[in-house]
C-alpha cells in the first residue's frame, strides 16, 4: 500500500464524501475514486458501504482507518529524524508585519521546543503580501491573515478575531463606544500599493475602494496623515492611536498556510502545532 493512497483513504473516511475529500486534497474526484478502488482491490474487501442514504465505513474500513491514521505522522517523524541526522532540517516561516506579534512568538517558541534541532528561519513581510512569500516560494509555511488568493495552497483557519476602526487618539471618532463602516465613509483611508491581492485589499478597506495615501505600514500612515483604517481590537494600537469596535465588519481570520501537497513534514508539523497553540475550535 502506498502512503499517498492511505492519505487519500483517511481523507475520504473523514469526510464520508468523495467530492469533499477531493476538495480537501486539492485534486479532482475521478482519480481519488480510482485510488480508493485500487486500495479496495489490494485489501480484497470493500472499505466503504455505499448506499443511497449515504456512505459509511465497513468493518474492514474501520480497521484500516485505525491503523492508517497514524502512518502519515510516523512517516513525517521518520523524515524529520533523517533530516536532523543529515544536518539539513530547516523550516522557513513567513509572518505578517511586526515580528513582535505575540501569536507568532508563542508559536515559534512552541515549535522550537518540539523541534530543537531544526533551523527555524523567520521572514517578515509587509502588508502588501498576505501569503508572506508562499506564492513566491520564499517560505515553507506562513502564519498570516485572510482573505487572499488560496490557489495552490492549503489554508487552515485557526480563529476569527474582531476588528475595529484605527484612528489617532485625538480623532473625533476616538471617543465613540462603537462604529459602523458608514461612519467612516467620508474619511481618507490607507489603500495598499497596486498589485496587492484584491481580496486582501478589499477586506482591509471595508469592502469598497478608498481614497488616501498608499502605504505599506498602516499605523504610521494613521499617525502622520490622520487617515483611518481597520485593525484588530485585541492588539495594542500603539502610542497616540486608538481602536473603536466596528459592529458591521466581519472578523479577521488568523490562518496558517502551506503549499498544497507539500511533502515537507516540518511544514505539516508546524500547521498541526499552530492549530493546537493558536486555534479556537
Amino acid at each position: 500500500m502506498e502512503l499517498r493512497t492511505l492519505r487519500y483513504f483517511v481523507a475520504v473516511a473523514g469526510e464520508l464524501h468523495s467530492g469533499r475529500a477531493a476538495s480537501r486534497l486539492h485534486m479532482s474526484q475521478p482519480p481519488l475514486s480510482r485510488a480508493i478502488r485500487r486500495l479496495e482491490s489490494e485489501t480484497g474487501a470493500a472499505l466503504f458501504d455505499r448506499k443511497p442514504a449515504g456512505v459509511t465505513l465497513t468493518e474492514v474500513g474501520e480497521v484500516l482507518l485505525g491503523e492508517a491514521r497514524a502512518l502519515p505522522d510516523r512517516a513525517d517523524l521518520l523524515r524529520e529524524r533523517v533530516a536532523v541526522a543529515a544536518g539539513s532540517a530547516a523550516l522557513a516561516v513567513g509572518i505578517l508585519g511586526d515580528g513582535a506579534d505575540p501569536d507568532a512568538i508563542r508559536l515559534a517558541d512552541a515549535f522550537r521546543r518540539r523541534h530543537p534541532d531544526v533551523d527555524v528561519r523567520i521572514r517578515e513581510t509587509d502588508l502588501t503580501d498576505p501569503t508572506c512569500g508562499l506564492h513566491a516560494g520564499l517560505v515553507d509555511v506562513a502564519l498570516t491573515r485572510g482573505p487572499f488568493d488560496p490557489s495552490g495552497l492549503d489554508v487552515r483557519t485557526l480563529r476569527a478575531d474582531p476588528v475595529g476602526a484605527l484612528s489617532r487618539a485625538d480623532d473625533p471618532l476616538a471617543g465613540r463606544d462603537r462604529l459602523r463602516l458608514a461612519d467612516l465613509a467620508d474619511r481618507r483611508w490607507f489603500p495598499f500599493p497596486s498589485g496587492t491581492d484584491p481580496a486582501w485589499q478589499g477586506y482591509w478597506n471595508g469592502g469598497e475602494p478608498r481614497e488616501g495615501p498608499v502605504v505599506r505600514e498602516c499605523r504610521q500612515a494613521v499617525l502622520r496623515n490622520g487617515t483611518v483604517g481597520i485593525t484588530l481590537t485585541g492588539h495594542d494600537p500603539g502610542a497616540g492611536l486608538t481602536v473603536v469596535p466596528l459592529t458591521d465588519m466581519g472578523p479577521s481570520r488568523l490562518v496558517v498556510a502551506s503549499r498544497a501537497g507539500d511533502p515537507n513534514p516540518l511544514a505539516r508539523s508546524f500547521v498541526r502545532l499552530a492549530a493546537a497553540v493558536l486555534g479556537r475550535g
